[in-house]
Parts: C-alpha cells; sequence; structure tokens
C-alpha cells in the first residue's frame, strides 16, 4: 500500500473541511458588512427625515424595538445541548450512535480544518 492510498482520504478531508470553511467564513463576513451598511443608511436616512422634520422618530422606541429584536435573534442562534444524564438506562442506544459518529475518522478532521478554514477566511473577508 503506498503512502496516496493511505492518506489520500485523510488529505481529501483536511483539505476539501479547509476550503470550505475558507469560503463560509468569507462569505459570512461579505454578509455581515453588507447588512452593516444597509441598517447604517436606514438609520441615517431616519435621521435626514427627522432633521428636516418631515418624520418624528421616537429614538427610545426604536432603541427598545431593536434591543427586543437583537436578543430574539441571539436566542434563536443558541444551540442547546440536551443533557446525557436524563436518557434512561433502556435508551442508552442512542448514546452510542452519537458518540460513534461524533468520533468518526471524517467527523474530526473535517470539522477541526472547516474552522481553521472559517477563521482564516474571516479574518481575509
Amino acid at each position: 500500500m503506498n503512502i496516496i492510498e493511505s492518506f489520500g482520504p485523510t488529505a481529501a478531508t483536511l483539505g476539501g473541511g479547509f476550503f470550505v470553511g475558507i469560503l463560509i467564513g468569507y462569505t459570512l463576513k461579505r454578509v455581515i458588512k453588507i447588512v452593516a451598511v444597509i441598517v447604517g443608511l436606514f438609520l441615517a436616512g431616519l435621521a435626514y427625515l427627522q432633521y428636516h422634520q418631515i418624520a418624528n422618530i421616537n429614538w427610545n422606541k426604536l432603541q427598545t424595538v431593536s434591543e427586543g429584536t437583537i436578543t430574539t435573534l441571539s436566542n434563536l442562534l443558541i444551540i442547546q445541548i440536551p443533557s446525557i444524564s436524563g436518557i434512561s438506562s433502556g435508551d442508552s442506544s442512542h448514546v452510542v450512535v452519537a458518540s460513534s459518529l461524533a468520533m468518526t475518522s471524517f467527523g474530526i478532521p473535517f470539522t477541526g480544518s472547516m474552522s481553521a478554514g472559517f477563521t482564516i477566511g474571516f479574518i481575509k473577508g
């Protein structure tokens, strides 16, 4: 067995995860920048309309609504991991399946290289 046959799948997993991570990180940073510009222009437009007395903006109410929206969005993004202690002894097959899937040779290198690629893509984006 030559070296390409033995390390080929692992190298492909590492390289693929790294490349996907770079793409996701770069794209996410670009999307965040575009959304920030749109929100900034919207708020500048509201300030302009208020300055010319075309609209009357209740800035305290706007702050309260935006804080509530941001709190709701942040709560949606939090991933909650259920505790394993709540599983009965008769239902231990789920724990075995979950741990065997998490420890495959595909998952750990792919996840590690993807996180490294995501970090580099996010920094360079």
